[in-house]
């Protein structure tokens, strides 16, 4: 899952241009979203584009590396929260940090939305896994009357896909951590057992 550069241990000269591509990766996808210029990561870092190309073929290449141990963690966490939280409670956490990491860079909402219906990219499967993490939650939830029985998983993903949409557009204005809350308060009050869709 980790894309062609990191199927073999590299040396220890490509070790370090590797790290260091992630890293300017990553202040320039803070900076300026996922459409950052590759090139000028590329310059950034030190290296030519060969060299950048040859580590990440594409930007869903480098999109993955960055966001490899944050897509896993979340993973963990919705398996952690599943077996140690109430099913409502664990859902609600989960669902607040699944928006705070698609919110994490402009434009990363609308990149795993595209790669979810493209087996072909590198995002791909580690998508669809966070996905079926949290599908597992709504269905704890459901099954113990917390959130409606006749929500589905791709409709809840398709609000709180709007959720982090919405956060990653707030500016440095913004109390981003109270925003969140509201809105998914809002959201989740909406999901609750007994209502009815007209």
């Amino acid at each position: 899952m980790g894309g062609a550069s990191r199927a073999r241990p590299l040396r220890a000269d490509a070790r370090a241009n590797y790290e260091r591509l992630l890293t300017q990766a990553r202040l320039a996808f803070a900076e300026h979203g996922t459409g950052a210029s590759l090139e000028e990561i590329a310059r950034r870092a030190g290296v030519g584009t060969g060299t950048f190309y040859r580590h990440f073929p594409s930007r869903d290449a480098l999109l993955q590396a960055v966001l490899h141990d944050r897509f896993e963690r979340l993973r963990a966490r919705a398996d952690a929260l599943a077996a140690t939280t109430e099913p409502d409670v664990a859902l609600t956490v989960w669902l607040r940090e699944f928006v705070e990491f698609t919110g994490a860079y402009r434009g990363l909402t609308a990149a795993l939305l595209q790669t979810l219906h493209d087996p072909s990219t590198e995002l791909h499967a580690a998508c669809v896994a966070v996905r079926a993490a949290g599908a597992t939650l709504l269905t704890g939830a459901q099954q113990v009357g917390a959130i409606r029985s006749d929500l589905a998983a791709p409709e809840l993903f398709a609000l709180v896909s709007g959720l982090s949409w919405a956060c990653e557009q707030s500016t440095g204005t913004v109390d981003v951590d109270l925003h969140v809350d509201r809105l998914l308060t809002l959201t989740l009050d909406g999901l609750r057992a007994g209502g009815t869709v007209r």
